[in-house]
């Protein structure tokens, strides 16, 4: 029988030099394909955001950009090279601040960054399984940790708890910002709106048996909470969330030793 061929672990499109070849605008054999990976890796963001990670593929891309499928793989090895080459490019849109700059307030620059992640992860919510998926570390990635990096370095904490603080912060807008994401998603694909699904799906759990007893019981936290629509709620829900996070790094600083 023969032996398979085993194929080497895939990596990351950033390793090995992958991400600097087949750049330019000129096609196999050296004839102009009027592609070059910016554009096509432009408009694989413009699919995913109008179509989804489901439906996506290189066909559909091709077909897209109006060439072979066999032309998109002049420019990348992969589909999984693309989507994280799309991954970086979507993480091009978070806007840094500075965390050296004079007068500023690190718990300030925190919860800018917080908000420029959730955002992203609402806009594109293909970004959070992608983000899960592939090493993550194209140059506009590094750039965002980086910066979240030397933010948290000036709250004082000592260096054996930055990481954690970092998970902390960015796991929480992570699972947050996903969840928010996909409910948006869900009631466009319902044709209804976020305020309309948020009363039926609750009455349908309310009028449950099973359920019942426990709407009841959350009803006084659901109150207190406040907010006119489902966007005012999570908004509370975030910013409350992020305070408590910031409470506690700040309560961790002064923490003896």
């Amino acid at each position: 029988m023969a032996k398979a061929v085993e194929r080497p672990a895939r990596t990351s499109v950033w390793l090995d030099g992958k991400a600097s070849r087949r750049s330019s605008g000129t096609g196999r054999g050296g004839q102009p394909s009027g592609l070059d990976r910016d554009r096509i890796t432009e408009v694989t963001v413009r699919l995913l955001d109008a179509e989804g990670l489901a439906k996506f593929s290189m066909r559909r891309l091709a077909a897209e950009l109006n060439v072979t499928a066999m032309s998109v793989y002049w420019y990348v090895d992969t589909k999984d090279d693309l989507l994280e080459l799309a991954l970086d490019a979507a993480s091009a849109e978070l806007r840094l601040p500075a965390p050296e700059a004079e007068g500023e307030d690190w718990r300030d620059q925190l919860r800018v960054l917080a908000g420029e992640y959730r955002s992203l992860l609402v806009r594109h919510p293909w970004v959070s399984p992608l983000a899960g998926t592939y090493l993550n570390i194209g140059p506009h990635s590094q750039a965002f940790s980086r910066v979240v990096q030397r933010v948290l370095r000036r709250t004082g904490l000592p260096a054996r708890g930055l990481t954690g603080a970092i998970a902390a912060v960015f796991q929480f807008v992570y699972g947050f910002g996903t969840v928010e994401g996909h409910f948006i998603a869900r009631c466009a694909d319902a044709g209804m709106t976020q305020d309309a699904y948020f009363r039926h799906a609750m009455s349908a759990v309310g009028a449950a048996p099973e359920t019942a007893e426990f709407i009841q019981e959350s009803a006084d936290m659901m109150a207190a909470r406040g907010g006119g629509t489902v966007e005012e709620m999570r908004e509370r829900d975030f910013d409350f969330a992020l305070e408590l996070l910031v409470a506690g790094i700040e309560a961790m600083v002064k923490r003896p030793e």
